[in-house]
């Protein structure tokens, strides 16, 4: 190369999604959506791809394809109303992208059975659904399935929860797998996780491990004002804090997590100007002398103030389907196109794609010729 060309700048590329099995709740809005819509309007992405995972969702929900197609649309409306732009960030769906699917055939041959079984994700995603042995095999082998999702766009960032960590690891490894045997081709991706230690796995309402949907103790970003209020004030807190003059625990309650992500200090300055920020709160709470449902109702004008623009911009969208299905058609367009380069090249490297061009042709012929 000549001193005076420059080196290409590998672009800076994001793909993360969502399974539509329902619709998507606050502990999705601090562990990844919150953090995709900052990282849209940073302007360091050079291309940002949303992923509505319905195949992947199909996996665990084959018998219910229903299900699936009821909720496509409520995921694009949360993408909406949280703040992704169409302009920005191509919103797509997972099963018109056919290129995924070859590619996830092609990475199949280069993880082990054994080497899936180890992923701690599959192994609590079993355990929580009970499947034992009957565990679906396009369930079990998810995990390649989404190193196809990343890096068939050539992904550099997926931004994701704690919980995702193995995933991404198990699509590194495969990236260099694929690239010892085949040549460098794919992007090996970097997880994004959430600078907040509650928000990268926030707790249900029961103060169970994690919300989730399966376990129904969610706040969802749809729910109106009289559902969050009903939520937040049934919330587990501490079992010992009887009286309000009772110590209480501030770091397995779900109150405080709750907080910890959304509470900022002009919440504290408009709802409760007795405290400079969350940590005077919680020691008022740890030595007596706070109550529950202080603390209860404080979270939900924190959480009032977080999903009441949020409900505006659904409301919108809920009006307008059209313009939401247009914006899926276009996104989906984009990333069709994105992937097809990728398979093209994963095809060129694995040296299968004979009808490129005349090479496969001459080379037999030449085979021919020399025999």
């Amino acid at each position: 190369m000549k001193t005076h060309e420059r080196v290409k700048k590998m672009k800076k590329i994001i793909l993360t999604g969502d399974r539509p099995t329902g619709n998507l709740h606050i502990g999705h809005y601090v562990g990844s959506l919150k953090r995709r819509v900052e990282l849209q309007n940073s302007n360091e992405y050079d291309e940002i791809y949303i992923m509505i995972a319905d195949a992947q969702a199909l996996t665990d929900n084959a018998e219910h394809p229903e299900k699936i197609r009821n909720n496509v649309m409520n995921i694009a409306l949360d993408y909406l109303s949280v703040g992704l732009d169409p302009k920005k960030s191509n919103l797509f769906i997972q099963s018109s992208i056919s290129a995924l699917s070859e590619l996830n055939m092609y990475y199949l041959n280069l993880v082990t059975v054994s080497r899936v079984q180890r992923n701690p994700t599959v192994k609590s995603e079993i355990k929580m659904r009970d499947y034992e042995t009957s565990v679906p095999v396009g369930f079990f082998t998810y995990p390649i399935s989404q190193a196809a999702d990343i890096t068939a766009f050539m992904a550099t960032d997926v931004p994701v929860g704690d919980d995702q960590l193995p995933m991404i690891e198990q699509t590194v490894e495969i990236v260099h797998k694929f690239n010892s045997i085949y040549g460098e081709t794919l992007v090996a991706p970097k997880a994004l996780l959430p600078k907040n230690t509650y928000s990268q796995r926030l707790m249900g309402i029961d103060g169970k491990a994690k919300m989730s949907k399966s376990l129904n103790n969610c706040i969802y970003l749809c729910d109106n004002s009289d559902e969050v209020r009903k939520k937040v004030m049934s919330m587990y807190t501490d079992p010992n804090h009887l009286k309000v003059s009772d110590p209480g625990n501030t770091k397995d309650n779900p109150v405080f997590a709750y907080l910890s992500c959304f509470a900022t200090e002009e919440h504290f300055q408009k709802y409760l100007p007795e405290y400079h920020n969350l940590d005077e709160m919680k020691k008022h709470y740890e030595r007596g002398g706070l109550g529950d449902i202080k603390c209860k109702t404080f979270l939900f004008q924190v959480l009032e103030d977080v999903l009441t623009p949020i409900r505006e911009r659904r409301k919108y969208f809920e009006n307008h389907l059209d313009e939401v299905y247009e914006i899926l058609r276009q996104g989906t367009e984009n990333a069709n196109r994105k992937a097809q380069e990728t398979l093209q090249k994963v095809r060129h490297a694995m040296k299968i794609d004979y009808f490129a061009n005349n090479d496969f042709l001459e080379e037999r012929k030449k085979e021919r010729k020399m025999n």
